[in-house]
């Protein structure tokens, strides 16, 4: 019953970040008709609502007041470093119709979202040219990856190196964290030219903005990649097919200098294939969402990378459901 209708669940959570709850709730409790007042809610469906998100744990309540959980006002109240409200807003408005039809994806392999033919860059046409799912976009993967940028910052040898290159950026929240966490580091964000006004607001007040750059490019036209001790490629991969991804991975291999090391992190699939619920999910959402993506194992990456001439291989744990591969040069 639990997974049958968890669909409900869902979409309560992704409703009360739509309605804004979380920021409503952001500072002191507040009890049912102020939140129906300030929200604009309707006392019929109000109470069900907001006692729902409490057995949900994402609020609690006492003596008729609601407020956020801790891990609510982390991660679901905007303006907070660990928001990833933008992801959910983007699973309400675009993900959450599109799984409506995966039976149909699975018996086409199609996607059942904007796209409607084979194209080199099926996000550029569905997202990067919309200004509102663009930003949004964006938004959502700050979101996704601010857990995983602060590790890679703190934990992994940057002095050792003096360049790092993010492929496909989006806010650049991966180069503001490294380049804000070293003292010599240039980081570099690299994505396509309509995102650079979104990366230039997310990083002008770091305090390390004079070392983060921003490059327009496309890692399928350009040719060569821009040099780099250290290559990222977070969330890149599954986009695409397994010819394509073998091309990114050697465009890196030519552009990583003599000595230096490639990251790769994503939702990736246990060796077994069994217990990795979302990213298997994950793989399913590039089926509705690509036309030939889907996520891997982290032997299969590695497996990959050595093909692209890179050596070594070594698998992490990352923070949430993420993992990374890391190999040299």
């Amino acid at each position: 019953m639990e997974l049958g209708f968890g669909f409900q669940a869902s979409k309560t959570l992704l409703t009360a970040v739509d309605l804004g709850v979380f920021d409503a709730l952001a500072g002191d409790p507040k009890p049912l008709a102020d939140v129906e007042d300030e929200l604009g809610l309707h006392p019929r469906g109000a109470a069900d609502f907001l006692d729902a998100l409490v057995a949900l744990d994402v609020l609690d309540s006492e003596d008729g007041q609601y407020r956020n959980t801790p891990a609510a006002d982390a991660f679901l109240v905007s303006g907070s470093p660990s928001y990833i409200g933008g992801l959910l807003e983007m699973a309400n408005d675009r993900l959450y119709g599109f799984w409506g039809d995966l039976e149909q994806a699975l018996r086409t392999g199609r996607p059942t979202n904007e796209l409607e033919d084979d194209q080199t860059h099926p996000f550029e046409e569905a997202i990067y040219q919309n200004d509102e799912r663009l930003e949004q976009f964006v938004g959502a993967m700050t979101g996704l990856s601010a857990g995983v940028a602060n590790a890679l910052a703190r934990e992994f040898q940057w002095s050792e190196y003096e360049t790092v290159v993010d492929l496909g950026t989006s806010e650049g929240v991966v180069p503001t964290q490294i380049a804000e966490a070293t003292d010599e580091v240039t980081a570099i964000g690299l994505d396509l030219p309509r995102v650079e006004p979104h990366f230039r607001a997310f990083t002008n007040d770091s305090p390390a903005a004079d070392r983060i750059e921003f490059r327009a490019g496309d890692f399928f036209e350009d040719d060569p990649l821009p040099p780099a001790d250290v290559y990222i490629l977070g969330h890149i991969l599954h986009d695409w097919s397994l010819d394509q991804k073998q091309e990114i991975l050697a465009s890196v291999s030519d552009a990583v200098n003599p000595g230096g090391r490639v990251i790769v992190y994503g939702t990736m699939i246990d060796e077994e294939r069994r217990e990795a619920e979302l990213p298997l999910l994950m793989s399913l959402n590039m089926l509705v969402e690509t036309p030939n993506g889907f996520d891997y194992t982290p032997s299969q990456c590695i497996d990959w990378l050595h093909e692209a001439g890179f050596e070594g291989g070594e698998a992490r744990d990352l923070p949430g459901p993420e993992t990374m591969v890391l190999a040299r040069t």
